[in-house]
């Protein structure tokens, strides 16, 4: 995940969505729950500004409102506003 994040990047990508799932088969979400941490510590590192677990992507939240007031094409991912647990989004550091 670090690598692509990286690599995103390097290409002035700003916000990635990462799809991680959350633990439907009985699991713990042990996944997202690191996955989620290791993006904070990017945020502690500079390398990325903002994380928005899926459950907060949408106009109800101050950082779902911040995403889109920056970038206004995410209103129309199918993931704004479904409160979703198997993703988080990421607003990239530029380089």
């Amino acid at each position: 995940m670090l690598a692509e994040m990286e690599a995103a990047r390097e290409e002035n990508v700003r916000v990635l969505k990462v799809v991680h799932g959350y633990g439907s088969s009985g699991g713990t979400g042990k996944l997202a729950i690191g996955i989620r941490k290791s993006l904070r510590l990017r945020v502690k590192e500079g390398k990325a500004l903002l994380v928005v677990p899926g459950e907060r992507y949408s106009s109800d939240s101050i950082e779902g409102r911040e995403l889109v007031k920056r970038y206004p094409a995410l209103r129309s991912d199918r993931d704004f506003n479904r409160m979703n647990p198997g993703i988080t989004i990421v607003e990239l550091a530029s380089k």
